[in-house]
């Protein structure tokens, strides 16, 4: 009982640190997906063959949002694979709002932005230029770039369908996070005290080459819930920057998730998903090699 009181304790005074920082990162996403969020969707949708830069930075507004109107472009022959792929790529779900709540991680986060935006326009342009004629259309899409009726614009709404103001919008996202937060850091905090810090370190740790790939795999659940769980990982120092890097650039939100539900073709979904995971692995592998090569 005395540890589980200590643990509690502690992780209800660090939570706490976090609601100013959660709620005014919350408080902007809403501001900018209410007054911007057609125009955002009008910018996502002209890219053309260039789309992978427009996807690439619009992905990195921390909500899984943009990653299900890219969803719905893809499936309606409005955008490229390539534009596809950057927008799952450079989303982040909720890690970015998480992080911005700590700010010893802050430069941590300018990285993690930067190496995500660079690879995933990387990612867009090689399938969109270089590999475009060597993928089957079957499996690349039939882009058209265009679109009969395509309407992916979700508004606020309370419960007699009244748009809700940005700020209690921002409030309710920023008391569920706060409680599965609290809630993660409680559980994870018995664990590593009941198991020992050095044994639950060890045991990640010994994943050495595979924990990006793991951490790749944990970011394809379709739920902001596995953003949370592999950021507060890192924080605790489960996890590796190079698998964070990784499962986050998996971490599309319910965009795979839509993908699945608008888009007819299983061939082009299966693909797509084993092809996120791919680029996710990969780049976190990558990073690995590098830190060890450097160190």
């Amino acid at each position: 009982m005395e540890l589980f009181l200590d643990v509690l304790s502690e992780t209800l005074v660090d939570t706490a640190k976090m609601l100013p920082f959660l709620f005014l990162a919350y408080l902007f996403i809403e501001y900018v997906e209410t007054r911007h969020g057609e125009r955002i969707e009008t910018l996502l949708a002209g890219g053309g063959r260039w789309g992978a830069v427009p996807g690439a930075v619009l992905g990195c507004v921390p909500q899984c949002g943009f990653s299900a109107i890219a969803s719905n472009f893809y499936a309606s022959r409005v955008i490229t694979l390539g534009t596809l792929m950057a927008v799952y790529l450079s989303t982040s779900d909720e890690a970015i709002p998480l992080l911005v709540s700590m700010p010893a991680y802050w430069d941590k986060l300018i990285l993690l932005l930067v190496i995500k935006v660079v690879y995933a326009v990387f990612v867009g342009f090689l399938l969109d230029f270089v590999l475009r004629k060597a993928l089957p259309r079957s499996l690349r899409g039939g882009y058209t770039g265009h679109a009969d009726e395509v309407d992916c614009h979700e508004e606020h709404s309370d419960e007699k369908g009244h748009p809700q103001p940005i700020w209690k919008a921002a409030l309710r996202h920023t008391l569920e996070i706060f409680v599965f937060i609290f809630v993660f850091s409680l559980v994870f905090g018995l664990i590593v005290e009941g198991v020992g810090e050095d044994v639950f370190a060890s045991v990640l740790g010994r994943m050495g080459f595979f924990q990006p790939v793991v951490a790749a795999l944990v970011g394809l659940v379709p739920n902001c819930a596995a953003s949370v769980l592999m950021t507060q990982l890192y924080v605790e120092g489960a996890l590796r920057f190079s698998s964070l890097v990784a499962g986050l650039c998996t971490g599309a939100g319910v965009g795979l998730a839509v993908l699945w539900r608008v888009n007819p073709s299983w061939k082009q979904n299966l693909f797509i998903t084993g092809l996120t995971w791919a680029c996710g692995a990969a780049v976190g592998v990558g990073i690995q090699i590098v830190v060890a090569f450097i160190a």
